[in-house]
């Protein structure tokens, strides 16, 4: 059995991390800053950016929305607070995401 938070770590938090790292490094900002304000490595956001590291789930319009918010808050330097809403808000959209494509898969084989 795996539990909910399991698979937010294993599966949606990476993808997170690697849509926030891609999209401030867009920004402007060095593959080294976003490592810091990501609290990650600056080989993981090289990793993340080449795609070697974070699934490529399907995203909708909504999930890269607030990607792109967390991105400016972040820039803005958002406190830890807000930006742990906008991450587990990203998770519930991510997990919705794949219940969505899991139901719609389960119809097509019935």
């Amino acid at each position: 059995m795996i539990f909910p938070c399991e698979k937010a770590v294993w599966y949606y938090l990476p993808q997170i991390r690697a849509d926030l790292a891609i999209e401030l490094v867009k920004t402007g900002m060095t593959q080294s800053q976003a490592a810091k304000k990501l609290g990650v490595t600056p080989a993981a956001v090289s990793q993340y950016i080449h795609k070697k590291r974070g699934l490529q789930l399907p995203r909708t319009k909504l999930y890269r929305q607030e990607i792109k918010a967390a991105v400016k808050k972040i820039c803005d330097d958002a406190s830890v607070d807000e930006l742990h809403f906008i991450v587990c808000k990203c998770c519930q959209l991510l997990k919705k995401e794949g219940e969505t494509a899991a139901a719609s898969e389960e119809r097509q084989c019935s």
